[in-house]
């Protein structure tokens, strides 16, 4: 396994957790009635799941010439 296999399988897990986090704080605020700060958590969330999206993206373009094992 190669370290640019592990590389994009870490994003995507990243990825995964950062968006099941948001859904879980923004749930959680409007169905349990907690404070701002679930809220805030989710928006939070939200843009370090879309930045890893973005990160992913370069990482791909530019590793494009080296091999995944």
């Amino acid at each position: 396994m190669s370290l640019k296999f592990f590389h994009i399988f870490f994003i995507i897990l990243s990825i995964l957790l950062a968006l099941g986090f948001a859904y879980w704080a923004i749930n959680g605020y409007f169905t349990d009635d907690h404070g701002i700060g679930m809220l805030l958590g989710g928006i939070v969330s939200i843009v370090i799941g879309v930045g890893l999206i973005v990160y992913g993206k370069y990482f791909l373009k530019k590793l494009k010439n080296v091999s995944y094992m």
